[in-house]
């Protein structure tokens, strides 16, 4: 990413955020390319975010056919049917982000990401999987990490007023300031694999009830062939077995995860706009910090709900096993 100077329409442009992040921070963003998935509230923030920012390019895959029921808290999408009959969802956002930021190129891909090869992601630096199931978020994730080039994966979801965001940056060199100082610092990030497959015996106990009761869901959407989000409050008592059988398959108590959290997740389908702003907010921020190579990234979990307005970091990795 690091390539030419900055154009003069571009440093004109950009001028405050350049006051703030720098000269090469924005001409590592410029020459940026982004590629989403999965276009609902939290994602559709995001984007917004980002192409105004100045990253060089967003590519977006989201091929439903945009309804009633995908407006919900996407305000990339016109109210007026006339303006999106027949389009997709990708196809409608790509026209608004446009007029975001006319500097910025944003593209539509079509297909099931889960089905591209690793050459297919080598094309960009950042990868985003919005409201994706467990087996696809492995499986792209395995596919960026096979290539000789460094990509940032990013996984974000969310449900009722809560939010998950998860980060593998592989290992990750950054800078940051300390005093008067600026320090050079590395971090290693597991896997998504990884991350999930970490007994919870070993997790600190004060670790956010929301890790735990997401993994409870995507089992259960993985076991019962659903997608994601197509759940509703009449599945509560299979969700709840699926707790059941995880906490004793991790040798834990049940009380790790409230019922009345996982009653709340699989309830609220429809996706709180305060929360879709903060959590895709940080998501930008997130990928703006990883693009430049400053400042202290998440490592490797965060988590918002609404409800008590508290955000939360959460490192669940592999050290836990050493």
């Amino acid at each position: 990413m690091d390539g030419e100077e900055l154009t003069e329409q571009e440093t004109a442009l950009y001028d405050r955020q350049i006051r703030v992040w720098g000269a090469n921070a924005q001409r590592r963003l410029t020459k940026s390319h982004i590629l989403v998935s999965g276009i609902k509230g939290t994602v559709a923030e995001f984007c917004k975010n980002i192409v105004l920012a100045g990253v060089g390019s967003v590519t977006l895959m989201d091929d439903r056919l945009v309804t009633e029921e995908a407006l919900n808290a996407n305000f990339l999408i016109p109210p007026d049917e006339n303006a999106y009959r027949g389009k997709t969802v990708a196809e409608i956002c790509c026209d608004s982000l446009w007029d975001f930021n006319p500097m910025v190129l944003v593209s539509v891909v079509k297909g099931d990401l889960s089905t591209f090869g690793a050459g297919f992601f080598e094309k960009f630096d950042v990868v985003v999987i919005g409201y994706g199931s467990r087996a696809t978020k492995k499986a792209v994730n395995e596919q960026c990490r096979k290539l000789s080039k460094r990509v940032a994966f990013y996984t974000v979801d969310c449900r009722d007023s809560c939010g998950e965001i998860f980060v593998d940056l592989q290992d990750y060199k950054y800078t940051k300031k300390k005093l008067e100082e600026t320090v050079e610092c590395e971090l290693h990030f597991p896997s998504f694999q990884e991350a999930i497959s970490v007994p919870w015996k070993l997790v600190p106990r004060r670790t956010a009830k929301l890790y735990f009761a997401m993994r409870v869901i995507e089992v259960f959407e993985e076991s019962e062939g659903r997608k994601h989000g197509e759940c509703s409050v009449l599945d509560l008592a299979t969700v709840l077995e699926v707790k059941k059988k995880l906490c004793e398959a991790n040798s834990v108590s049940e009380s790790h995860i409230p019922d009345s959290l996982l009653e709340r997740l699989i309830s609220g389908t429809i996706e709180f706009p305060p929360a879709c702003a903060i959590v895709g907010g940080i998501l930008a921020q997130e990928v703006i910090k990883a693009v430049s190579g400053k400042g202290d990234p998440v490592k490797n979990y965060f988590y918002y709900d609404a409800q008590d307005g508290k955000g939360v970091m959460e490192d669940i990795s592999n050290s836990f096993t050493s």
